[in-house]
């Protein structure tokens, strides 16, 4: 269906450009013509066959020297797959094979649905990125930060409130609570050391905003502003959306996002149907093999049988490689795909470009926007192009957008910890089969 577009008064200068426009437009057929097909041995997409067929070898590579159990890699170009493959094993001790529509663990890529759901909060006016985040949980308006001295662990105020801004670009000094200064404090309230690696929820029976609010009586490890610090900044985003909302996160994520996109295998919880598609998880052990990993939040986590209670916004989420990519797809089309509009182009504009200075890394080569990680020099990040944005979970897998090459790379697995390097060298092997570039 059309979009609908709002009749306007025609301007003189307009009515003369009209006729020129229209003999453009009829010669456009010409010109798409003598173009021609694509040339021989290149797919409609750009890619050499022979090269994509060598990732399929690279993949089962790892699969066979046990580095891997399995894995879903995913390769969409101008909103076509170019590359789907599934390797290995779902489950390799029963011998169930992975497939294409399996579930993963997408630990922090969670990160970036929560923040296109702040987002599209603040398009409707009901909150701001400059918002402080006590105004929509109180227990952050008084914030501690713990330093080091020589007499041990010193806890000084913020020097100013924490700002949504500061959440979406995780200079908010918040960590994950791991740390040697303030685990401690962490673990004696079920969090940091308490909850796996510090940022697994998902067995806690209590929404999301009880388990912020009392996190937000715990010192931060840095100043607002002062740093780039990775930690629970997009849980407390969760929060926030929830309290700006009025609904649940899992209910917000699904009218908003993933159910008009038709993301129908995105959730935080797997339903009992479709329990026989989540992928088992496996660990890299000392000889770096994949072996499988235990029951509980460590290992396989409480997604099937937990206590569905906790919606954390920054690593909850379960999803498979085509849903991820049909999420990514309408960021790079600006913020529509499929007559389903979730932002604005300015709003995608907002978060896929570099928002936090050199404090990301203080060469500039990389950068963090509003949720993601972007690409700001040629080399910095593999092949990508200066534009890229991306990012990663906990359990290996990966993904960027190219928006010059208008590229998606989609790389799921299910390994913690993961000590192989095949996330970063999948990328390559899609960029290197990519043989016609754009125009």
């Amino acid at each position: 269906m059309p979009p609908v577009v709002a009749a306007r008064r025609v301007e003189p200068g307009v009515r003369i450009m009209k006729p020129l426009l229209l003999a453009i437009l009829a010669l456009a057929p010409t010109a798409l013509l003598a173009q021609g097909p694509p040339r021989a041995g290149v797919t409609a997409e750009g890619f050499a066959p022979d090269r994509l067929a060598r990732i399929d070898r690279f993949m089962q590579a790892y699969v066979d020297s046990g580095r891997i159990a399995g894995a879903v890699g995913l390769v969409m170009r101008n909103g076509r797959v170019a590359y789907e493959h599934a390797a290995g094993w779902a489950d390799r001790e029963s011998g169930r094979r992975m497939t294409a529509d399996a579930l993963f663990r997408i630990a922090s890529q969670s990160k970036a649905l929560t923040s296109v759901a702040i987002l599209s909060l603040v398009e409707e006016g009901k909150l701001a990125v400059d918002d402080p985040v006590s105004r929509y949980i109180p227990a952050f308006a008084h914030t501690t930060v713990a330093s080091k001295s020589d007499t041990g662990r010193v806890i000084s105020p913020a020097w100013r409130p924490i700002t949504v801004r500061d959440l979406l670009t995780h200079t908010a000094g918040i960590s994950y609570g791991t740390d040697s200064l303030v685990a401690p404090l962490y673990a004696t309230q079920g969090l940091g050391p308490s909850a796996g690696w510090g940022w697994y929820t998902a067995d806690k029976d209590e929404p999301i905003c009880t388990t912020i609010e009392r996190l937000a009586t715990l010192p931060f490890v840095a100043q607002p502003g002062a740093k780039w610090v990775y930690g629970y900044n997009t849980d407390i985003l969760g929060c926030v959306a929830e309290r700006a909302s009025g609904l649940p996160l899992d209910e917000l994520i699904r009218t908003r996002i993933t159910g008009p996109l038709g993301m129908r295998s995105t959730y935080f919880f797997v339903p009992a149907a479709d329990s026989a598609r989540l992928v088992t998880v496996y660990a890299s052990d000392s000889t770096d093999h994949a072996r499988r990993a235990p029951d509980g939040p460590r290992g396989q986590g409480n997604y099937v049988a937990g206590p569905r209670r906790s919606f954390a916004g920054g690593a909850g989420l379960i999803s498979t490689a085509r849903d991820y990519a049909r999420f990514l797809q309408m960021l790079l089309n600006g913020g529509e795909l499929d007559g389903a509009r979730v932002l604005a182009p300015h709003t995608v504009d907002l978060m896929t470009h570099n928002q936090s200075g050199r404090l990301f890394d203080s060469t500039g080569a990389a950068g963090f926007g509003f949720g993601f990680m972007t690409t700001e020099r040629y080399g910095a990040l593999g092949m990508t192009s200066v534009g890229t944005f991306g990012w990663g979970g906990a359990y290996g897998s990966s993904y960027d957008a190219d928006p010059v090459e208008h590229l998606i790379v989609v790389f799921m697995i299910n390994q913690l910890p993961n000590r192989t390097d095949i996330a970063p060298k999948f990328l390559t092997m899609a960029y290197q089969a990519l043989v016609a570039r754009r125009p």
